[in-house]
């Protein structure tokens, strides 16, 4: 990855004027311009104007839990380390020495009284201030109190840790909105959910062509059919909910014919979750409730070029679901998984081919991809 590229938004601006002119285009079921998947001008004001303040799924709470507990994650190529303070506060910054920008921790997470960086040994502490800088003594007027690790922001949602690269972003209860309460109303409590493993993966399409392929299921009927048999996909069944930050959708069971049996493996029909709901959370999170016994998976789709990404899903149980139920979950999720790898990377070999310039969604059974795209527009639009 080109990490210039990634950081550099200077050349890709949408004026006012452009912007009106998309937003009608939108508006009659034209998408985004194509060009906009491809272009390393356009990642890198993404990564400048929607990643650089909006509040990132980076792992577990409990790993923070203790005074100098500590983790590290990459948003969007930026490094961030998040500590808890011994006065019990939860602290996040930029992973970034302020000596010569080298990382400052490399593990990936751990206990420390205090933030060495590898490099120079230049220590802060774990309110992010400069500790000490080898020989600084015998500098004339060390500015070591200017000199502290620079801000970003941490909070949580249950057992669940984030982190912003912001040091003041609007709360992330704004982002998350409705997500917690439809979370508990599919029957999930999340403080009772422990965390059981993170299967990462990579996708060769920008990051955006997955967040699309995620927000419907009209191609649930023909790419799904495993997925398909277990809920409802139906036009009339399968619901489509957006929001200003969120998009969600609500897949029933679908009715069994009379007289036949579940099958083997997983249903979904084992259990107190009675549908599975399914949340994108702006600009690239996921959170998936599936149907039958109390689970979720959480994590995000992260851009790593105009042509790359890279996506991680923690998945939690409640602690009295069986290892064989999370199997059978985990292979129909598996199969969800890689027939979606296909689907997207088509999709990109597409764009990429230049042979069209704009696509045409189905403005009712793609409803959240219109949504979200307007979205886009907005934060990418010049003020």
């Amino acid at each position: 990855m080109n990490s210039t590229s990634l950081t550099n938004s200077t050349a890709f601006h949408v004026t006012p004027d452009e912007a009106a002119r998309i937003a009608q285009e939108l508006a009659t079921g034209k998408t985004l311009p194509l060009s906009w998947y491809t272009d390393p001008a356009v990642t890198a004001a993404e990564i400048d104007r929607i990643y650089s303040d909006t509040w990132q799924y980076i792992g577990r709470a409990a790993d923070v839990a203790e005074a100098g507990q500590f983790v590290t994650a990459d948003i969007a190529g930026r490094p961030i380390v998040v500590v808890r303070d011994r006065d019990g506060s939860l602290n996040a910054f930029h992973n970034v020495c302020r000596h010569r920008a080298a990382k400052v921790v490399l593990e990936e997470c751990g206990l420390r009284r205090s933030l060495s960086c590898h490099y120079h040994a230049w220590t802060y502490g774990l309110d992010g201030s400069l500790k000490g800088a080898p020989r600084s003594k015998s500098e004339v007027d060390f500015p070591q109190s200017d000199l502290g690790l620079r801000k970003a922001s941490a909070a949580t949602w249950g057992p669940f840790l984030f982190a912003n690269l912001a040091e003041s972003p609007e709360p992330l209860e704004a982002q998350l909105a409705d997500v917690p309460a439809l979370t508990a109303g599919a029957g999930i409590d999340v403080d009772n959910l422990t965390f059981h493993f993170r299967v990462e993966y990579d996708l060769k399409c920008n990051w955006k062509v997955a967040i699309e392929n995620y927000l419907e299921c009209y191609h649930c009927p023909n790419a799904h059919p495993g997925f398909s048999h277990v809920l409802d996909t139906d036009m009339s069944a399968y619901q489509l909910v957006l929001e200003p930050t969120l998009a969600w959708q609500n897949g029933p069971l679908r009715q069994l014919s009379p007289g036949a049996a579940p099958g083997q493996g997983y249903t979904g029909r084992d259990g107190a979750v009675p549908e599975g709901r399914y949340f994108a959370v702006f600009p690239n999170m996921k959170v998936n409730i599936n149907p039958g016994l109390p689970n979720l998976s959480i994590g995000p789709i992260i851009p790593m070029g105009p042509d790359n990404s890279h996506g991680f899903l923690d998945y939690y149980f409640s602690p009295d679901v069986s290892q064989q139920w999370i199997d059978d979950m985990i292979v129909f999720d598996n199969e969800v998984g890689a027939e979606d790898t296909v689907l997207v990377e088509s999709v990109q070999n597409g764009i990429r081919s230049g042979a069209v310039e704009q696509g045409r969604i189905m403005l009712e059974s793609e409803k959240l991809i219109a949504g979200y795209q307007s979205w886009l527009l907005d934060k990418l639009t010049a003020r």
